[in-house]
C-alpha cells in the first residue's frame, strides 16, 4: 500500500514555514489523539500518519530528502537510526497537547527533585486613605495587618521539631509520576505527596505541616511626597509567607486621598474658592488664605475684581512624586452679596444703585445692549 504525501496528510503547501506545520499538526493531533477516540482504530492509523509526517517536515535535512526523493529517501532506515522516530524535540512539542488533554501541563519535564512543597507566599493588598497634608509632606504609616507568617515552631518545614519530612516513595521525591498511555508516556503530579516530594509522618502540632500560621503583623511603611489617589506602593517580602518555607509574597498598598474641606486638587496644583465682600471686590484690597504646607499668604484684590477671577500662586500647590517640581494654588474668588440689611445699610445701597452708570457696570449694560438687539431683530424679522 502506498504512502500518501506528507504535505497531504497536514493539509498544508510544500512552501508552508515551521510555524504552519507546527499549526496544522497541533489542530489535526488535537483532532485524532486516540485518547479522545477510543476503540477507533481509523484514528488512531490517522494519528500515526501525523506524527510520521511532522516528524519528517519539520526537520530540515529530512524535509529536503522527502522533497528531492519522496519516501524513497526513508526506505532501508535513510532517515536516520529508526527512520522518523519520536527525538526530544518532537516530544516537547507533544507536550502542549498533553497539557489540553490532561489539564495540568503533563509532558512537562521534571529535571530535579521537588522542592519539598516550598511555594511562594500571596501577594497582599492593603487599601490605605491618607489626608492630603500627607500626601504633601509624606509620612510613615503603621500598618497592622493579618497575614500568614512562617512557623517558629517548625522554622517554616511543617515538621514537628526533632522530626523530618521523608523522601515521598511513591515519586521518589520528584513530585511527579509517569503513566503510560498507548505509546506515550505522561508525566503527572504525584497523588501520594501532591506534588511536594516529601511526605509528613510527624507534622509540626502548630502549623499542622504548613510550615506558616495566621497572626497579626504590625510593620512601617514610608508614603513619599506627592503621591496621588490610585499609587500603588509595592513592599517586598511583606507577603503572606511561603507554604514550607517558600519565599514570601509582596505587599502591596493602594492609597486613596480624603476629600479636603478647602482644597480641590487635580495632579500638581491645588484649587481654592475664597469669597470676598462686595466692597472688597469693589474698592480692591487682600485676602489672607491658607496653603497646604500651613503658613498662610497675601492675595491682593484689584479693584474692581469680578466673581470667577483666578490668582495663581507660584510653588505653592503639590509636590511632584520623584520629583523636585512643585505644582501652583489657583484663589479663584466669589463675590458674597449682602444679607440681613439693616434699614441704614438698604438705604445706603439703594442711594449708590441710583448713582450707578455704565461705567460703573459696564457688564451689565452691555448684556442689557444685547438683550434688546436681540429682541429688536425678532421684531424686525417678524415684519418681513
Amino acid at each position: 500500500m502506498s504512502k500518501r504525501d506528507y504535505y497531504e496528510i497536514l493539509g498544508v503547501e510544500r512552501n508552508a514555514d515551521e510555524k504552519t506545520l507546527k499549526s496544522a499538526f497541533r489542530k489535526l493531533a488535537m483532532q485524532w489523539h486516540p485518547d479522545r477516540n477510543p476503540g477507533n482504530a481509523e484514528a488512531e492509523l490517522k494519528f500515526k500518519e501525523l506524527n510520521e509526517a511532522y516528524q519528517v517536515l519539520s526537520d530540515e535535512q529530512k524535509r529536503a530528502a522527502y522533497d528531492r526523493f519522496g519516501h524513497a529517501a526513508f526506505q532501508n532506515g535513510g532517515g536516520g537510526p529508526g527512520g522518523p522516530g519520536f527525538g526530544p524535540d518532537f516530544s516537547d512539542f507533544m507536550s502542549d497537547i498533553f497539557e489540553n488533554f490532561f489539564g495540568e501541563g503533563g509532558g512537562a519535564r521534571t529535571r530535579g527533585r521537588s522542592t519539598g512543597g516550598r511555594e511562594r507566599g500571596a501577594d497582599l493588598r492593603y487599601n490605605l486613605e491618607i489626608a492630603l497634608e500627607d500626601c504633601f509632606r509624606g509620612k510613615a504609616e503603621e500598618l497592622t495587618i493579618p497575614t500568614a507568617i512562617t512557623c517558629e515552631a517548625c522554622s517554616g518545614t511543617g515538621a514537628k521539631p526533632g522530626s523530618k519530612p521523608k523522601v515521598c516513595g511513591t515519586c521518589n521525591g520528584y513530585g511527579r509520576v509517569r503513566a503510560t498511555q498507548g505509546f506515550f508516556t505522561i508525566e503527572r503530579t504525584c497523588p501520594t505527596c501532591a506534588g511536594r516530594g516529601e511526605i509528613l509522618d510527624d507534622p509540626c502540632d502548630i502549623c499542622r505541616g504548613a510550615g506558616r500560621v495566621t497572626r497579626e503583623r504590625t510593620l512601617t511603611v514610608n508614603i513619599p511626597a506627592g503621591v496621588e489617589e490610585g499609587t500603588r506602593i509595592r513592599v517586598a517580602g511583606e507577603g503572606e509567607a511561603g507554604l514550607r518555607g517558600g519565599p514570601s509574597g509582596d505587599l502591596y498598598i493602594f492609597l486613596s486621598i480624603k476629600p479636603h474641606a478647602f482644597f480641590q486638587r487635580d495632579g500638581a496644583d491645588l484649587f481654592a474658592r475664597v469669597p470676598i465682600s462686595m466692597c472688597t471686590a469693589a474698592l480692591g484690597g487682600e485676602v489672607t488664605v491658607p496653603t497646604i504646607d500651613g503658613s498662610d499668604a497675601r492675595v491682593k484684590i484689584p479693584e474692581g475684581t469680578q466673581t470667577g477671577k483666578q490668582f495663581r500662586l507660584r510653588g505653592k500647590g503639590m509636590p511632584v512624586l520623584r520629583s523636585r517640581d512643585v505644582g501652583d494654588l489657583y484663589i479663584q474668588v466669589v463675590i458674597e452679596t449682602p444679607q440681613n440689611l439693616t434699614k441704614r445699610q438698604r438705604e445706603l445701597l439703594q442711594a449708590f444703585e441710583a448713582e450707578c452708570s455704565r461705567d460703573t457696570h459696564p457688564e451689565s449694560h452691555g448684556f442689557l445692549n444685547r438683550v434688546r438687539e436681540f429682541f429688536d431683530g425678532l421684531g424686525g424679522s417678524g415684519r418681513g
